[in-house]
């Protein structure tokens, strides 16, 4: 049985300290190539370890070597780890972990490998132009440009996973509908992004162990938790325009009926 007020309260807390850490460590074990790569790759420009004539080199290099290894790695591992962030954002938290993340991690992986090799050649593009007219005289203003659109494109990549967990689609049909709920609901692509940013911001600058522990989780379940939001809006605009068409002929039928006409217009007729 389990306990109820203040203990109750710290038990269901610490259950979902486990819940966040255990995923988070498995999407970091599964992706961990990429991640040792990134880590080393962000310590040497932390230390200074690169030449400022030589920074957008390291960048280019960084970047493609990168996008190698996040279509086999980081994009099938945040895949599983959307796929378990669903079953908590329905109301399954009791959910077998290590299965349900496995699992997502196999049926996924296909379509989440083709995804990442599409959207790791966009995002190395927009990294390296926005460092090429940051670095280059009068161009910083440019360099703006470029932060906003990845930061699009990994909203509509948050959106990608959340919907890869939920649909049975077609990986092109996948990317287009992400595409469009990103632009077509700008509220909520702006609500994730800050959110998730917050997250990362805090994550990066005051509480460095979260990264280990709760970072991915916590914005994986922030984005599908937005996604599923929009999905629920969807579902019931569709089920009231089904309603809708459903009541209309009988309406008609109803408006039809003479003997409900009032005397006084039959007989001006």
């Amino acid at each position: 049985m389990e306990p109820r007020g203040i203990m109750g309260g710290l038990y269901r807390a610490s259950e979902w300290i486990m819940r966040l850490s255990c995923i988070n460590l498995l999407w970091i074990l599964c992706g961990s190539p990429f991640f040792i790569f990134l880590a080393m790759s962000l310590l040497s420009l932390l230390n200074n370890g690169v030449p400022e004539d030589q920074m957008l080199v390291f960048v280019q290099q960084t970047a493609i070597l990168l996008a190698i290894l996040a279509p086999f790695t980081l994009f099938p591992s945040t895949a599983a780890m959307f796929a378990v962030a669903r079953k908590w954002v329905t109301g399954d938290s009791d959910v077998p972990m290590f299965k349900t993340f496995f699992r997502g991690y196999k049926d996924n992986f296909k379509q989440s490998m083709l995804t990442g090799i599409i959207y790791s050649i966009l995002i190395v593009v927009l990294v390296v132009d926005y460092f090429f007219f940051f670095i280059s005289d009068g161009g910083k203003n440019v360099s703006s440009i470029f932060i906003g659109l990845v930061v699009l494109v990994i909203i509509s990549l948050m959106n990608f996973f959340s919907m890869l967990v939920h649909y049975h689609m077609k990986t092109f049909q996948l990317i287009k509908n992400a595409i469009l709920i990103t632009i077509g609901k700008p509220f909520r692509s702006l609500s994730t992004a800050i959110l998730c940013g917050f997250v990362l911001y805090v994550s990066f600058t005051q509480f460095t162990w979260l990264l280990i522990f709760f970072t991915g989780s916590i914005i994986a379940t922030i984005a599908y938790w937005n996604f599923n939001t929009i999905y629920n809006k969807l579902q019931q605009q569709l089920e009231d325009m089904q309603k809708s068409e459903e009541e209309e002929p009988e309406i008609t039928a109803e408006l039809d009926r003479e003997d409900l006409v009032k005397t006084d217009y039959k007989d001006s007729k």
